[in-house]
């Protein structure tokens, strides 16, 4: 019986093919396991980093969250700003002064506040608003490329993973704009990455109590330990519940990810006490762990949600912050604190604004269309004349400037074959990897199905395309084979696999001009609008 299974690694025999000493090889088997990843992530991080402050202009929504940010940290509440500041910030930011009067904000503060902290150290200035946004982006990748080490075993899948969300468009853009999005994505990865570190850890708490038979070299399950042993303090638990919490406190649809993973981590206890032996799996769980797993996961989260508010708490000029005082005296909840019960009608009445955000835009689009790409977003387009801004002057009409939030699409499309890959392997040959990345993918785009009728965008996609990489990963795993297997069958899957890696990589660098804002001639921009519906 093996409750976790070792990471893959390369065998003495292939070491010795490469003339490596075994000495060597084994320290080369460690540098890797944290070499690659951190590999993949600083590739990642050049490109993100590349001229960030570029295009030096307030794009697509930043002109909300840059300035929220902005007063968040300067009065820990949001401000209402005038509606023609956006040119006298970029002019000169500091003769730009923070106002007082309340502003009306849609969504939790945490996002915002990180986006905050790259304006405190670079100035209220298109680097330093997206500064910390392109840190979580490049941090994410480097986290995908060890989330997929363990989920897969191998450090190749894992670093594979990383390495395909360092050249995904979506993944890409958002990272080099100052949107919440990006910052909801860091922390459901996080909390994912923590709650399969946990899902390792309680399943070793739970090997070392089995008896172990000496003779066969194996542990023998044990129904009295499986359906009674209490698997104590779980830090990484409550870890995810924090990354929750600041999901929580960044965007709303965080609390479809924590019922989703909640569900995925009660079940995954569930296995392990299966497979430790437990004759009543389910029973055990609900006596041992549940409740346990409520408080580390769905407490904890509330009361990092509650925590992200101290700014609008500890201070009196937050929008509805005087509510209790004012409209709201009387009624039967006055034995609650003031600011608790002015916090509620605020969540009440941005409750209402989501679910009744009906109005047209000219960018949305369906979820069903998300995974082919069917209606980007444009955060940024200007018509360079000839001869100015990058447009050759032999040009005889003007050029293009664009940042369009696009995946990068032959990733994207593959990973539609991906989901299906995962998604039958889960069905079928009930494997808890598949099922992790398939509940992922879910948690991240199924909700939006439910919102037919309210304004929604591709970008919100940028959530799980974390998973869609792993998906595209494992997939590829698949078209390698096991060690082992026909050597012929490897071979033509290494050829596969390879030319297919290249190509998604090809279209990153294809798609490069659109995703940083270059000035491109007019017919090169077209040859790269390969739908009607990217105009």
């Amino acid at each position: 019986m093996r409750l976790v299974p070792p990471y893959s690694r390369p065998g003495p025999q292939v070491w010795r093919v490469l003339g490596v000493p075994p000495v060597l090889a084994g320290h080369l088997v460690r540098w890797a396991a944290w070499g690659g990843p951190m590999l993949v992530a600083l590739v990642a991080g050049l490109l993100r980093f590349w001229h960030l402050g570029s295009p030096e202009a307030v794009i697509f929504d930043e002109t909300y969250y840059a300035k929220d940010a902005w007063a968040l940290i300067h009065q820990g509440y949001e401000g209402q700003w005038p509606k023609d500041v956006d040119k006298k910030i970029l002019a000169d930011p500091s003769a730009v002064p923070v106002p007082d009067d309340p502003g009306y904000v849609v969504h939790p503060p945490v996002g915002k506040w990180i986006i905050g902290i790259g304006e405190q150290l670079f100035g209220f200035t298109p680097f330093g608003w997206r500064f910390m946004v392109c840190v979580l982006g490049t941090l994410s990748v480097l986290m995908l490329c060890r989330i997929g080490r363990r989920l897969f075993r191998s450090t190749f899948l894992g670093c594979l993973a990383g390495a395909l969300l360092a050249v995904d468009g979506l993944h890409f853009v958002m990272s080099r704009t100052a949107l919440l999005d990006q910052v909801l994505m860091f922390f459901v990865l996080a909390a994912f990455g923590c709650l399969l570190v946990d899902r390792d850890r309680s399943r070793r708490r739970l090997a070392a109590a089995l008896p172990y038979d000496a003779e066969e070299g194996v542990l023998r399950p044990d129904a009295g330990v499986a359906q009674g042993l209490r698997l104590g303090w779980r830090p990484w638990r409550i870890a995810a519940g924090v990354c929750l919490g600041l999901a929580f406190g960044t965007k709303w649809n965080g609390l479809y990810i924590l019922a989703a993973f909640g569900l995925m981590t009660v079940v995954w206890d569930v296995g392990a006490r299966r497979t430790a032996g437990a004759l009543r799996p389910y029973a055990a769980v609900l006596r041992r762990d549940v409740a346990p797993a409520f408080v580390a996961t769905v407490v904890v989260t509330f009361v990092t949600y509650l925590v992200s508010w101290t700014g609008w708490i500890a201070t009196r000029g937050g929008y509805y912050r005087n509510w209790a005082q004012g409209d709201g005296r009387g009624g039967d909840w006055t034995w609650l604190p003031d600011w608790l019960r002015s916090l509620w009608h605020y969540e009440t009445e941005v409750y209402s604004f989501h679910i009744s955000l009906t109005s047209g835009h000219t960018y949305q689009s369906n979820p069903w269309s998300w995974i082919v790409l069917g209606r980007p977003v444009s955060y940024f387009y200007e018509s360079p004349k000839p001869g100015k801004e990058g447009c050759p002057a032999t040009e005889t009409g003007d050029c293009a400037q664009e940042v369009l939030a696009l995946g990068t699409p032959l990733l994207w499309w593959a990973a539609g074959f991906a989901v299906l890959y995962v998604l039958w392997r889960w069905a079928f040959r009930r494997d808890w990897r598949a099922g992790a990345i398939a509940c992922g993918i879910a948690a991240g785009w199924v909700p939006w199905f439910f919102y037919q009728e309210r304004t929604i965008f591709l970008f919100y996609a940028v959530v799980f395309v974390p998973f869609l990489c792993l998906a595209v990963a494992m997939m590829i795993g698949a078209m390698l084979g096991p060690p082992g297997s026909d050597e012929r069958r490897r071979t033509v899957g290494a050829i596969g696999a390879g030319v297919l890696v290249l190509l998604i990589i090809w279209n990153f660098i294809y798609f490069w001009p659109l995703y940083t804002g270059q000035t491109l001639p007019i017919g090169e921009w077209r040859n790269r609008i390969w739908l009607d519906t990217w105009v």
